[in-house]
């Protein structure tokens, strides 16, 4: 049979892979017990028995097999009932397949199949789907695709017909998507998406990202306005819009906007977000030309409503451009800064003594950052909880003394702080509460220094790739410490 149409990189089936006929129930058992065992990688279900030495064997979930398994067990059990009466556990395991008679019929009862394919991941369901029209009808239950963006990459649906794009969407509104990511897609695209796709899937969409493409202005007004219910926007690699396209587009209603690798965005665009935007509570920016006039459009209006900015390679902000910062948006919960370069420690200053509300602050990737900054994180931002420190170079022991005062904090990441030494990770071991921790890079950290962090109790996940301490007879010494800990090496 020749080969399904996907949905783009989400890879949604439209059509049957294989069709179920009547006198088929080994060849579709084995087929249905081929897929499960892929997906959950040589999972069988095991009944005990006795061999001929009195040892015990267990029966493979695969149909065909000599052994008398588990679910042929229960399924004779429903034959002769007075059999399974007496016993608890059969009568509860004879609840999850209240009408299946035979092997066939298990496969097909959809509460069975409701139970087993909650322990399927997402990319699996999609190629069970296609195992038969039973299965795509239980799979395309809503409630397995809540919380899942699909990606349409419509590089590879310029090929497809105008049908095969009609079955994608109504296969995407069967399933209940309320957001969606369109790759590649180009004005043309967007008129056919904005045309046929079903109405009730229309007024559901409330995230759109569109990544790496050639969309103008008029495309984003005509996406605008053929999906109303739009609140959070993704414009990723789309150089083609621009800060007219913004103005005309943007609708009060949006809560969530992140611009990355866009040419046009500049300090314009950040105007027209503040004005237009009123209940913006999470603006994501990544841009190269935004300076610190951008800062200066936020006002006492984004005070309320805004609570996480994350300003990711602005190469041009300085110190000045927080000043503005910090007096008009004072109840910031998170806030990145990572690869604004020009940030020093007189800017974090700012940042501890006006944001005191901070949960999350990221440093990264700022070279001008040394202990002095983190005294001043440490003696005023006592709520905060995640601390990112990537590629801050100058950042020492003595900074480390620093931050080991801050009882709230459970992330810290330090990966290629290249001056940490083994006195440093001493003085984290005084941090109780730290659940997560990186040092991969830190070179001069030694075997002894990372064994002394068997005294974090609470951590759960620590990450030692490229640190030349982190010996093998180390890392069993860790396992066995801190037996809850992932440990990435």
């Amino acid at each position: 049979m020749g080969e399904p149409s996907w949905c783009g990189l989400c890879r949604c089936p439209t059509t049957v892979l294989w069709a179920m006929s009547g006198g088929a129930e080994l060849s579709f058992t084995k087929r249905a017990a081929q897929e499960l065992s892929r997906c959950f990688n040589g999972l069988t279900v095991r009944a005990p028995g006795k061999n001929a030495a009195g040892g015990t064997v267990s029966a493979s979930f695969c149909p065909g097999s000599g052994a008398l398994n588990e679910t042929q067990h229960l399924l004779q059990c429903r034959g002769g009932r007075g059999r399974a009466a007496g016993s608890g556990k059969f009568r509860e395991r004879l609840d999850i397949v209240p009408h299946a008679r035979t092997l066939t019929e298990l496969w097909l009862e959809p509460g069975f199949l409701t139970r087993l394919f909650k322990h399927v991941n997402p990319k699996d369901r999609s190629v069970l789907a296609q195992v038969c029209t039973a299965w795509r009808e239980v799979l395309y239950q809503p409630k397995f695709w809540r919380g899942l963006q699909p990606v349409l990459n419509f590089r590879d649906l310029k090929t497809c017909g105008p049908n095969v794009r009609l079955g994608i969407y109504k296969s995407l509104d069967r399933r209940a998507f309320d957001a969606l990511c369109l790759f590649g897609a180009s004005d043309e695209d967007i008129y056919d998406l904005i045309a046929h796709c079903p109405v009730s899937m229309a007024n559901r969409i409330r995230q759109i990202a569109l990544r790496c493409s050639g969309i103008t202005d008029k495309g984003l007004e005509v996406l605008f306005g053929g999906l109303p219910s739009i609140v959070q926007l993704e414009l990723s690699g789309c150089n083609e819009v621009t800060d007219a396209g913004l103005w005309a587009s943007l609708t009060p209603r949006i809560v969530s906007l992140t611009l990355a690798d866009c040419i046009n965005v500049a300090d314009d665009t950040v105007a027209a977000i503040t004005q237009l935007l009123p209940s913006l509570y999470e603006l994501n920016l990544q841009a190269y030309h935004v300076t610190d006039t951008a800062l200066s459009f936020f006002s006492p209006r984004q005070t309320t409503s805004l609570c996480i900015l994350r300003l990711r390679s602005c190469w041009e902000l300085t110190n000045h451009g927080l000043l503005n910062l910090v007096h008009s948006l004072p109840n910031l919960v998170q806030l990145s800064l990572s690869g604004c370069s020009k940030i020093s420690d007189d800017g974090v200053e700012l940042l501890a003594e006006n944001l005191r509300q901070l949960r999350s602050l990221d440093l990264s990737w700022c070279p001008r950052i040394s202990d002095g900054a983190l005294e001043y994180i440490a003696c005023d931002l006592s709520q905060l909880e995640e601390l990112t420190l990537d590629r801050c170079v100058h950042i020492t022991d003595v900074g480390l003394g620093y931050l080991s005062t801050m009882n709230n904090l459970c992330a810290l990441y330090l990966r290629w702080c290249s001056q940490i030494r083994d006195y440093g990770i001493k003085h984290l071991c005084c941090m109780r509460n730290l659940q997560i921790l990186s040092l991969a890079g830190c070179s001069l950290v030694t075997a002894n220094g990372l064994s002394s962090l068997v005294q974090l109790r609470h951590l759960q996940e620590l990450e030692l790739t490229n640190c030349r301490g982190a010996t093998r007879e180390l890392i069993q010494y860790l396992h066995q410490n801190l037996p809850k800990c992932l440990i990435i090496e």
